[in-house]
This record gives structure tokens, sequence and C-alpha cells, in this order.
């Protein structure tokens, strides 16, 4: 069913219930790195709800897991939440004993501040690997942020700007719809530009749906006035997370903090939403496009990034053969380089279908682009021969900043898609940093 969708302002503080800010307390204080270390840039940000919130959260498959992916994924667990601190700048990430307490007492200090329980508060960290907080920063941090609670845009505004690292721009969506004839609402906001190809699962645990081989962090953070059922919630966000987080990517590096949270207070009052509620699907389809909206702008906004390719992957025996080629082609460097070149080469493309885990016959393999969701397709190759479309035409094809490139099988009737990005020289002067200077050297 597709929720008629209203898009509106304020993001993660447009449902009723919420407000949010973000401050500059100089967590990068060692002046390392790039990206958060931007002048006085927000670098930390609490989200809280009015009142307790069901919650649903998937985080990162990487084996070497954040702190705050730790905390997050235990209390998750509970269904219920009702605040979250955010820092950028640095990832609490291979911290040891000491980043595990400095994470709780993350949200401790907070919950102190907004005069809630500590297990209904969680946290998120992004930034450097392998650096310990600064603690007296976070502290006095929170204690301006829990004075600056607001729910305006601009409050939102604030808090999307602290998550960022090496993000160049926001990135924000809220929607209005119906449901049982109340007025609902979802907002979210995200990060991530760079280290993107998200895996994520409710446990951070793999299953064998998901990729196994490794993949900044991306993270988001959804709040919606939905009265839903943690459990029913927690099905909804992962199906919408394996559409949309879950198949992008920048450079095909997963991090070690991948997380996605979403809090949900009921107080828009509508009837409670069940796994099986008849208007379940509504509220899946409008959380569907607030996560995959959000996750295409990860792409667009990668690091160095100049072209964006949806990749469809058609006609595979298996869906696990169509994800696997949609990834292997996705993830080349050579064909990212030629994407980055306007270059239509698909001899790297059907290369990567090649070594690809999928089955993949040369005399059946389809391979064409076409503009953004078009129907109109021109063919590079066809039952693995050359077409008659002249290399002018297919670089045109190939040309726009954004467009589709579809590979059919022709072996079965399973499908993939990957949301993807070239590969560029400004992606690897961005991160090759110069270790003559500490501060070119990346997260």
């Amino acid at each position: 069913m597709k929720a008629k969708l209203k898009s509106i302002e304020g993001s993660i503080v447009a449902p009723q219930g919420f407000r949010s800010a973000g401050v500059f307390c100089d967590i990068k204080r060692l002046g390392t790195g790039k990206g958060s270390n931007k002048g006085m840039k927000r670098d930390l940000a609490l989200i809280v709800s009015k009142v307790p919130a069901a919650v649903a959260g998937l985080f990162t498959t990487n084996q070497i897991c954040a702190a705050p992916v730790k905390v997050c994924a235990k209390r998750v667990k509970n269904g219920k939440a009702q605040a979250i601190v955010v820092n950028s700048g640095n990832a609490n990430a291979c911290t040891g004993r000491q980043g595990m307490k400095d994470a709780i007492e993350m949200t401790q200090f907070a919950a102190a501040h907004i005069h809630m329980e500590e297990e209904v508060v969680l946290v998120a960290s992004t930034g450097r690997i392998g650096v310990n907080m600064p603690m007296e920063n976070i502290y006095n941090g929170i204690e301006e942020v829990a004075q600056l609670l607001g729910n305006t845009p601009g409050h939102a505004d604030e808090t999307a700007e602290a998550i960022m690292t090496s993000d160049t721009r926001p990135k924000k969506i809220a929607v209005e719809f119906k449901l049982g004839g109340k007025a609902v609402r979802i907002g979210g906001i995200c990060k991530g530009a760079g280290m993107i190809q998200p895996g994520m699962s409710p446990t951070g645990a793999r299953p064998a749906s998901l990729p196994q081989g490794l993949h900044a962090t991306m993270l988001c953070f959804i709040t919606t006035d939905t009265a839903i059922e943690s459990k029913a919630l927690q099905g909804a966000l992962t199906e919408a997370v394996a559409n949309s987080f879950n198949r992008i990517t920048v450079d095909g590096d997963m991090s070690t903090n991948d997380t996605v949270l979403v809090l949900a207070n009921g107080l828009a009052r509508n009837p409670k939403l069940g796994a099986r509620s008849a208007e379940m699907k509504t509220f899946q389809a409008a959380l569907n496009h607030v996560t995959l909206e959000l996750a295409r702008m990860i792409v667009r906004d990668g690091e160095g990034v100049h072209r964006v390719v949806t990749v469809r992957v058609a006609g595979a025996k298996t869906i696990q053969d169509a994800d696997a080629a949609a990834r292997a082609v996705a993830n080349s460097a050579l064909v990212k380089t030629s994407w980055h070149g306007g270059d239509p080469n698909w001899g790297r493309i059907i290369d990567a279908l090649g070594y690809s885990a999928a089955t993949v016959v040369e005399d059946l393999v389809d391979i064409g682009y076409s503009a953004p969701g078009s129907r109109k397709i021109i063919y590079s190759l066809k039952r693995g021969q050359p077409t008659k479309a002249t290399f002018k035409e297919l670089c045109a094809a190939a040309a726009p900043n954004e467009f589709d490139l579809h590979i059919d099988l022709n072996l079965g009737k399973a499908s993939a898609i990957m949301y993807a990005a070239d590969l560029t020289e400004a992606y690897v002067d961005y991160n090759k940093g110069d270790v003559t200077d500490p501060a070119t050297l990346g997260g």
C-alpha cells in the first residue's frame, strides 16, 4: 500500500513530543583528522522524547564494533527508550574497557541532565578510531546541550550538523501521513560520506542474508509520533533498512559504528499498530520512503563522488546471486573509475560479474544504460555480444551525474539493486592524508 506522504519541515523534531539540539564542545581536541575538524562545527547532540518511546535499532555487523554500538544493541532489546546522545569527531571504537566505561557514562550524564533513567538513554559516536574520548569536553557539551533543547527546524538543523564528519551537507527529511484518521509524522537525519557499505542487523550478528565481507560511519536517527508496538517497529525498520542503507556503497568499507535507531512515542494517538495491523503496510511504506531517501543522500554526498549509479541486476538464479553480482559491480575499483570518466566499459562490468559468487553464463548476459527509473535502455551487450549501439551513444548514456546500469543474467527470476558511487581522484586525495601533517589524516 502506497502511503500518501506530505513533505514537511523539522526532520527529527517534526513528530509530536520530540526536542533536540547540537553544540560544539571540541571533541576532536587534538586537531587530527578531517571532516569534523571544521572549526567550531557542532559535534555533540541530544535527541529527547517527551515520553518513553518504543525503540528499534540495527547495527554494524563488522566483527570490530564500537562501544556505543554494544551499549545500544543491549538496551534496544528492552523495547523502550527516550533519548539519544551522539557525538562526532571520535568513534569510541577499539578503545577497550575505557571506551565502554565512557559510552555508559555518556548515557548516565545525559540521563541526569534530562531527568530520566540511564537505561532509556542510547548513545552513538562517529569519527576517528582508536582515540579515547575527551570526557571532560563531553560532560561540558552534554550539560550545555541539555539546556538548549527545542522543537524548531533550527534545533533539528543544529542536530544534523553535530553528527556530520566528512559530510559536506546535512541529510534530513520529514513526512506526514494518515493512520486511523490521525495525522502521524516520521522525521529523520543521517550522516555518512566515506567508509560506506553498511550491512546492519538488529543484534550486530551476521545473518546469512547479509554480505559476509567487510564493508566514515553511517548513522541515522528517526523519530515518529506513531503508536506502534516495539516488535512491530523492529520488524518494520529491519525491512526498511534492508532495502535502503544495506543497499548503498560509496567505497565498499563497513564501519565499526554503523547504527540506525528509531523512536516511536505514540503521541499521534493513532490506533496502536501491531505486526498484523491493517494499516501496518501504510506505516511500512512511509518508513521505507524515509530510509531510502536518506540512504541515497549519503551516496550523493559520498567523499569525492561525481556520479551516482543505480546498479539493477535481474535474471539471477537466486537472491544471493543477484546480490553478489550487484555488489561485485558496485564495488569494483575499475568499474567505478570508468564511471568517473564517463566510459561505458562493459568489459570491466562483465569481468566483475564473472569473479562474483553469482552463477554467470557469458553467452546470456545483457548490459545496458538508462536515465534514472527509465525503461528506455540502450544496451552495450546482448546475450554476451556487443550491440550495434555506437560508442558515442553509449558515452552519452553514461555521461549524466546519475544513471541506471541494467544487468540481466537471464538465468532466473531473482533481482537486486545497489545504489553506488564512482571512484575519483578527489576520494583518493581526501583519504590518503600526509603523515607529516596530522591535520590531514582521516578517521
